[in-house]
């Protein structure tokens, strides 16, 4: 009985103690073959349009074929995207894509999506455990490179990204476990009647 109570009572101290080692994290990772923001612009730089072609993009690392979390776009798409509205004509699109467009079937762009995000709670572990409070930290980097080519040319290339995610997000629930209960009390005696 003394071994047990010993136990219980060490198991309280440590989760009090708010070991935050103890407190989930979560990964987010794409497949990409780089490690940051800068190394994937980077190679997304040497992308020359009517210059580089589809072997070349197998080179760099940006195959659309191979490379993971890929989203082929046809010339519809690229119409949809770049015309949303009809007071925007092909005069004022960039060559290449005016060049894709008229190429219809012989026109594809590929967006990717290169991420890798990272997500740890931090703090007490006995608080975040009862929910009474919990902070959420959120760091990495995000890059999306648009590669719009004609037949196995590159026509346009355009990029928008996130290159330093940091945030964090603070949740305080005075009540814990209990700060939702009226919300769940009123749904179960709804489901009762």
């Amino acid at each position: 009985m003394e071994k047990k109570l010993f136990i219980t009572l060490s198991f309280i101290v440590f989760i009090a103690c708010g070991c935050s080692s103890l407190l989930p994290s979560t990964k987010t990772d794409t497949g990409s073959r780089w490690q940051s923001f800068d190394e994937a612009k980077k190679a997304f730089d040497k992308i020359v349009p009517y210059k580089t072609t589809s072997k070349d993009l197998d080179a760099i690392g940006l195959d659309p074929l191979k490379t993971p979390n890929m989203e082929i776009l046809t010339y519809l798409d690229i119409i949809q995207r770049f015309m949303p509205h009809p007071s925007i004509t092909a005069d004022h699109l960039d060559k290449g894509i005016r060049d894709c467009i008229s190429a219809k079937d012989f026109c594809r762009a590929s967006q990717f999506t290169l991420r890798e995000i990272k997500k740890e709670r931090r703090g007490n572990v006995f608080l975040d455990f009862f929910r009474f409070k919990r902070k959420t930290g959120t760091s990495g980097w995000e890059f999306q490179p648009l590669i719009v080519m004609k037949d196995d040319l590159v026509v346009y290339k355009m990029w928008s990204g996130k290159p330093n995610i940091n945030e964090t997000v603070e949740e305080n629930n005075p009540l814990g476990p209990l700060q939702n209960s009226g919300e769940l009390l009123s749904k179960l005696v709804g489901d009762m009647i």
